[in-house]
């Protein structure tokens, strides 16, 4: 079919003149539907009863175990003036204060590693670190006490040195793994160096930050058992009690307790996590 002359309109595509759309199929949409967003983390029912209703279980069996065990004079002895509640406390103490200063060495040395004039030390400060968990936990306090004497000085340097290496890792790889243009465009802004890094990257690096401190955390449980052998008590004594004399009341009690601490701490460090993860990441999530 020709077209009149001086006739200036423009024939129909066949996308227009296709007529309405079939039945049962859905209009086209210039909006593109929105990617499936994978579930963040929350606070659920389950993660704040279940972990500590199985603690409360194992205790209170425990108890009612030892209620009914026939202790002799030197379990006795091990278990009486309060000595229980000593272990535990001083195995707190020692996972808290080694905590602490973990904390202020490895999350400050991880950000001063990540900036541009200290980043060749990188490579040397993280062999230091892997050396300190290397060696043998008994070996590193033996050394530790030879050179500080025996008490508990000596097995909070020990424990510091063997969880260094998680805290600072992960702060190294969560500052590294921030998106430069994010950098850029804060800078861009008018931020200065200090208010990006306090701003833009570190609640960036937050999740991985927090996730090498509830490792720490845990080591420390476990390695404050070990600070009995250089005199700074412990849950340790009850298990070396318990070994040496041979009284298995003593060794189970000290091995539980020091089990449902290391649980309960795990439990309260992924609360700790969730509550301070940066809103702006779960709702990018």
């Amino acid at each position: 079919m020709g077209i009149a002359p001086g006739d200036t309109s423009v024939p129909d595509s066949p996308a227009t003149s296709a007529g309405p759309a079939a039945p049962g199929t859905a209009p086209p949409s210039d909006d593109a539907p929105p990617p499936p967003r994978s579930p963040s983390p929350t606070l659920t029912w389950q993660k704040l009863t279940v972990l500590p209703s199985v603690l409360v279980v194992v205790l209170l069996t425990t108890w009612l175990w030892f209620r009914q065990a026939e202790l002799d004079a030197i379990s006795v002895n091990a278990l009486s003036n309060g000595q229980v509640w000593q272990a535990l406390w001083q195995h707190v103490q020692l996972t808290a204060i080694s905590t602490f200063f973990v904390l202020i060495i490895a999350i400050p040395l991880g950000v001063l590693l990540t900036r541009e004039r200290f980043r060749r030390a990188t490579p040397v400060a993280l062999t230091v670190a892997n050396t300190g968990q290397a060696a043998p936990a008994i070996g590193l306090l033996a050394l530790l006490v030879i050179w500080l004497g025996i008490g508990r000085k000596a097995a909070l340097v020990g424990i510091i040195v063997y969880a260094v290496l998680p805290v600072l890792s992960n702060t190294i790889a969560g500052l590294k793994a921030n998106d430069p243009t994010l950098l850029e465009a804060a800078r861009g802004i008018g931020m200065s160096p200090a208010e990006v890094l306090a701003r833009v990257e570190l609640p960036l690096a937050v999740p991985l930050i927090l996730a090498g401190v509830r490792t720490a955390l845990v080591l420390n449980v476990g390695t404050a058992t070990l600070a009995t052998f250089g005199g700074g008590g412990g849950l340790g004594v009850l298990i070396t009690t318990g070994i040496t004399n041979q009284r298995m009341p003593v060794l189970v009690l000290g091995s539980i307790l020091t089990v449902a601490l290391a649980l309960l701490v795990d439990w309260l460090a992924s609360l700790a996590e969730l509550a301070l993860r940066p809103r702006g990441l779960e709702t990018a999530s």
